[in-house]
């Protein structure tokens, strides 16, 4: 039985974990993978129907101006609530965790030594139902 492909976005201004993680979900999956370094160029791109957004909660280490990913999460759920997003942090105050599910996220999971490992676990999950 073929997997159907699917659209998943990762927004994270740190450009080589980005890019190890989409190298990480090619290996494991077939899904087509875009690279957002802020959450304005993810936003402009909505329109491209993403099934997954992976979004980092700190996105001003290299755009200061760039909006922090409460506020795109909560941009992204006004333009399409039915767009899935998972949170990727190194914040892991349980206050942070709870906001962000508070505001629509499906998941969130901390920058550790198995968060891409957990992404695309929590991707299957989501694409199956």
């Amino acid at each position: 039985m073929n997997k159907i492909v699917r659209k998943i976005f990762v927004v994270d201004d740190d450009e080589m974990l980005s890019m190890a993680l989409e190298d990480y979900i090619a290996r494991k999956t077939k899904h087509e993978v875009f690279l957002f370094n802020t959450g304005e160029e993810c936003l402009e791109h909505l329109e491209e129907q993403p099934d997954i957004i992976i979004l980092d909660y700190n996105l001003n280490s290299v755009k200061k101006d760039a909006a922090d990913g409460l506020i795109i999460l909560e941009a992204i759920k006004k333009v399409d609530d039915r767009v899935k997003v998972v949170m990727l942090s190194s914040q892991e105050a349980s206050w942070i965790v709870v906001q962000t599910k508070k505001m629509g996220a499906e998941q969130y999971v901390v920058k550790d030594e198995n968060a891409f490992e957990k992404i695309v676990s929590i991707c299957d999950t989501i694409l199956i139902n």
